[in-house]
């Protein structure tokens, strides 16, 4: 057993204090003082029972202050080791978040459902460090490499259009997504790259970034997100949003390169469902599953603790009221 906040246990010192007080007022004869005509009776009658015992309340609430003092130290034990099943790989989801991602042909719209289906993805992968690029006409991390699930889903809900210059740098994107891992040892390294258009601007080509992914051995998946034709886009008017229908259109070659070139592969999301079981075939096709010696498996024990001080504190109240009430 060891103590998480050893510094708490000097509390243990206020119980001590208390005994010492306890006894030296005993030892200068504390007594209840009453008059009474002659002490014939007390003379013959000796000590009682009670009069013993009556130190048993003082002793349950010292002991329930030394419980209560152990337990905000938080005691802990660590006696066993969990072997723990591992998949051993770092993903960073690069997602497009240009303007063409509010169009509606996916249900709200694009990066709506986008995010939401990557949200589920990253919940049923509890072992891997994952991490979050967005880029649209420049790119940045929005969430580096972490096995912090809560903060890696929260910072996916914020992703959205317009907090950068619009445009669709797809080298860009996948450049800052291979920055954020070519120094990983994880035994397999994956970006999933997602977007709905066409390279048009970035300092990186496409190509560039795909060669760059694949000198580290790093596996891209690309997914083209779009209905085939047109899709509803809300457009501007000076009348208000109006839904107007525009040209899908997806650099399918190159993400297949890209796939192709990186051991990955290349897929093709036209709607909500589609997308998601886009996810789920790459969760399947990523496993490497190793087995490793965990952290040591932390037991906390102050709720024992706790339960005990509480029934020493009940029992104090007890025999103070009904066995050992003092009179006034």
């Amino acid at each position: 057993m060891f103590f998480e906040y050893p510094k708490l246990l000097w509390l243990l010192a206020i119980p001590v204090l208390m005994v010492v007080h306890y006894i030296y007022l005993e030892l200068r004869g504390r007594r209840v003082h009453m008059r009474v005509s002659t002490l014939d009776a007390w003379k013959a009658g000796g000590k009682s029972v009670l009069g013993v015992l009556r130190h048993i309340p003082f002793i349950l609430r010292i002991a329930a202050l030394t419980l209560i003092a152990i337990c905000i130290a938080r005691p802990r034990s660590s006696s066993q080791m969990e072997k723990r099943d591992t998949e051993g790989i770092d993903i960073v989801l690069a997602m497009d978040v240009s303007t063409s991602m509010l169009a509606r042909d996916f249900k709200p719209d694009r990066i709506s459902a986008a995010k939401d289906i990557a949200i589920e993805f990253i919940s049923q992968r509890p072992s891997d460090r994952m991490g979050i690029v967005v880029f649209a006409g420049e790119s940045y991390t929005q969430c580096p490499l972490t096995t912090d699930r809560a903060t890696l889903i929260n910072l996916m809900k914020d992703v959205q259009t317009d907090l950068i210059e619009d445009g669709t740098a797809i080298g860009n994107g996948l450049a800052t997504a291979v920055a954020r891992m070519k120094d990983s040892d994880a035994p397999s390294r994956v970006i999933i790259l997602l977007t709905d258009g066409v390279n048009n601007c970035g300092e990186i080509t496409p190509e560039m970034a795909s060669e760059i992914a694949k000198n580290y051995g790093i596996r891209v998946y690309t997914i083209g997100v779009g209905a085939n034709g047109e899709a509803p886009y809300p457009v501007m008017t000076p009348w208000g949003v109006d839904i107007q229908n525009v040209k899908v259109e997806i650099d399918e070659p190159l993400l297949r390169k890209i796939a192709s070139d990186t051991g990955g592969a290349y897929f093709r999301a036209t709607d909500n469902t589609k997308l998601s079981e886009i996810y789920s075939q790459i969760n399947k096709m990523e496993k490497t599953r190793t087995t490793i010696d965990s952290f040591p498996v932390y037991k906390d024990l102050f709720p024992g603790y706790a339960v005990a001080a509480l029934v020493c504190l009940l029992l104090e109240a007890l025999l103070s009221l009904l066995l050992f009430r003092k009179l006034p």
